[in-house]
């Protein structure tokens, strides 16, 4: 039952207090709001009993925006390797900006959505305008804070459920590799194949390669035990062993193309991936060793037709430019996605094997090669309208 004291302060203001219950001393406490008129002000404390019957705390509205982050920030910190903290803390910055001091209850989805459509005309860091894949990181950490905040019970409604990724956002440049090109990885030797292979078929990110010792394979079982990741500290990469709070953490089921690649793999060391002084990998020699290895398939697979002559090696390409693209660990990663997509795997199987921390991230794969897929199948309707024509 609320009690009111209408009493009117010096600047008008009628103030009604409305009785939230006993504090752990067994005081009463009360919560005082305020209106111009008598009605105003009752309206408002009904509203706080409407809160309060909804289990609402409506002793935490005023908690800001920037707060909350924080405190999304401190699971998150126990649940995922420090790259992915500090990309998620980069990504919040843009958000904190915002709305830092606002109340979490007072950011409404048309707020959140001007941040996305700011942020797709231009990114004050990069001075660019933002791709589809940041804003989507972006939409996808508001989710999460609102959502921790309606798990706290300070709010009833996620607001960033409605916003929308702006259509005129530039697409991500990574991709999956073409059949011609996932060919080049199975029929060029070097000594970063290893590397290739393994994250094409087993989709897992360069730091959890780097990290990958031949303990962690199960070749009868068919299987690679994800327990632990690399993470980059200056030029040197320090292994963060496994614990129940590494997200990342799983086992992947691999196919007998991978398995049986690294059945006739020599175990040179403890770690899959070494440097060529036999050691794990640095920053440096990781980059030597990709940079060779893209060298050696631009040599092999690069269309030189226009030119007078092919390069004599990979090394004296006489000013021949790049022929192919510049194949990233993440495009191979996002290969191995693509696969699991036209297998038919589920989005929770593809999940955990992937080690997405979120379904979301795994949905909004599959849901943009399922787009695509549909686009593709969709034209040979035209081929075939048009042949009968």
């Amino acid at each position: 039952m609320a009690k009111k004291k209408n009493t009117t302060r010096k600047d008008g203001l009628i103030a009604v207090q409305v009785y939230l219950g006993l504090d752990e001393n067994g005081k009463r406490k009360y919560k005082t709001v305020y209106g111009r008129t008598q009605p105003e002000a009752d309206a408002k404390a009904e509203q706080v009993k409407i809160s309060m019957r909804k289990g609402l705390d409506v002793t935490a509205e005023k908690e800001t925006f920037e707060l909350w982050s924080e405190r999304w920030l401190e699971v998150k910190k126990a649940e995922v390797s420090l790259s992915q903290y500090n990309s998620y803390r980069g990504s919040l910055k843009h958000l904190v900006l915002s709305f830092g001091n606002i109340a979490l209850k007072k950011i409404k989805t048309a707020d959140i959505q001007s941040v996305l459509f700011t942020l797709a005309e231009m990114n004050p860091n990069t001075q660019k305008p933002s791709s589809k894949k940041t804003l989507k990181h972006i939409r996808l950490i508001a989710q999460q804070i609102f959502r921790l905040a309606i798990e706290n019970r300070v709010l009833d409604y996620n607001p960033v459920l409605a916003v929308r990724i702006p259509g005129n956002a530039p697409q991500d440049k990574c991709r999956a590799l073409t059949d011609e090109e996932q060919h080049w990885i199975l029929d060029s030797e070097h000594r970063a194949k290893r590397a290739a292979m393994i994250m094409m078929y087993a989709g897992l990110r360069r730091g959890e390669l780097i990290a990958l010792t031949w303990n962690d394979i199960d070749l009868e079982k068919r299987t690679i035990n994800v327990n632990k990741t690399a993470e980059k500290a200056s030029n040197q990469f320090i292994i963060k062993n496994s614990t129940k709070t590494y997200a990342g953490m799983r086992v992947v089921d691999i196919p007998n193309v991978l398995a049986d690649y690294l059945r006739s793999e020599s175990r040179d060391g403890i770690h899959v991936c070494l440097s060529i002084q036999g050691k794990m990998h640095t920053e440096s020699s990781w980059k030597r060793m990709w940079n060779s290895y893209l060298t050696e398939l631009n040599f092999k697979h690069g269309n030189f037709s226009l030119f007078s002559k092919k390069p004599k090696s990979k090394y004296d390409n006489g000013g021949v430019p790049f022929m192919i693209p510049r194949i990233t660990p993440h495009w191979l990663r996002h290969t191995y996605a693509t696969m699991l997509y036209f297998a038919g795997v589920d989005v929770l199987t593809a999940k955990e094997q992937l080690g997405h921390a979120d379904a979301q991230t795994t949905l909004g794969i599959y849901t943009h090669l399922d787009k695509t897929h549909k686009r593709k199948a969709m034209s040979k309707l035209d081929e075939y309208l048009n042949n009968v024509g």
